[in-house]
């Protein structure tokens, strides 16, 4: 199947009170594990591709062949959408460009006359192309790709400015952060979901840094109008456990041990389930 814009997808999560998750990918492994899972799952997924991974992975277009390969290859047959996290807006265009079927363009950094103006011109070239596009009002904390933010939770007037633009889904700081969330995190701001979600409507609203966040506090999410979750760390800390575990077992050692093929084995099987225990907890399963 196709790459497919995430319209659909998650116009039925937010109908259907679940959420679908972005998986973010770094390299071959990612990819495959998630596609897998997906499809073992029968859930609709969105892959995740950061600037930095993007420029890891050899560019933009590496990345569209790779997932298209996989697509045919593995006969995946659930909607897959390849959506860029946290774009600049030049990086939007050039992944527009290159076959991505989905963009976000966080522009929370700016001044909000900047962002509605920027998100603008960017809804008029994917409604154009077909592509769907996330937008970003108020910073998620933690770091992505040099951008830091405190957590900061959004306008929701300022939200309601960026969503009348015509987006697709709008990510909206609640107090989540980018990567482990420490001790003294204060935990989600629900009363700023829910401001948002009754000024935005019927329009899916997306949670960041999904990784360490509590079950009821990613159900009561789900139950407010969050319809897509990203997840990135958790598959990270997943895979570097068990490769770790494995090399320090020996087992690089022994036979042909050293094969990346087999030195990865353990970390791909540890992202497939990291994969499903999200998709689960995000009710998409057997919502493709």
């Amino acid at each position: 199947m196709p790459l497919v814009n995430a319209r659909d997808m998650l116009t039925k999560a937010k109908a259907g009170h679940y959420a679908v998750g972005q998986f973010n990918i770094n390299n071959l492994e990612w990819t495959k594990a998630i596609l897998l899972t997906a499809q073992e799952l029968n859930s609709p997924v969105i892959l995740g591709v950061s600037e930095g991974a993007g420029k890891y992975m050899c560019g933009y277009k590496t990345v569209v062949g790779m997932v298209n390969g996989m697509l045919e290859e593995l006969n995946i047959t659930v909607p897959v959408a390849l959506h860029l996290d946290h774009g600049s807006y030049e990086g939007a265009l050039k992944c527009i460009e290159a076959g991505f079927s989905s963009v976000m363009f966080d522009g929370s950094h700016y001044p909000i006359e900047e962002n509605v103006e920027k998100t603008k011109e960017l809804v008029a070239i994917c409604n154009e192309k077909g592509l769907s596009l996330e937008a970003e009002v108020g910073s998620i904390g933690g770091e992505e790709d040099g951008v830091i933010g405190a957590g900061e939770c959004a306008d929701p007037e300022e939200c309601k400015k960026i969503a009348d633009l015509g987006v697709t889904m709008l990510a909206a700081g609640i107090g989540n952060i980018h990567g482990k969330y420490p001790e003294n995190w204060q935990g989600l701001s629900f009363e700023t979901l829910d401001a948002v979600q009754k000024l935005t409507g019927a329009m899916p609203l997306v949670l960041h840094g999904g990784t360490g966040i509590p079950a009821d506090m990613i159900k009561k999410a789900i139950d407010l109008g969050v319809s897509k979750i990203n997840v990135n760390t958790e598959c990270q800390l997943a895979f570097a456990e068990a490769t770790r575990k494995y090399i320090e077992a020996g087992k690089d050692q022994q036979g042909k041990g050293f094969d990346p093929r087999k030195l990865l084995a353990p970390g791909f099987e540890a992202i497939k389930e990291t994969v499903k225990e999200k998709m689960e907890l995000f009710g998409s399963v057997n919502k493709a």
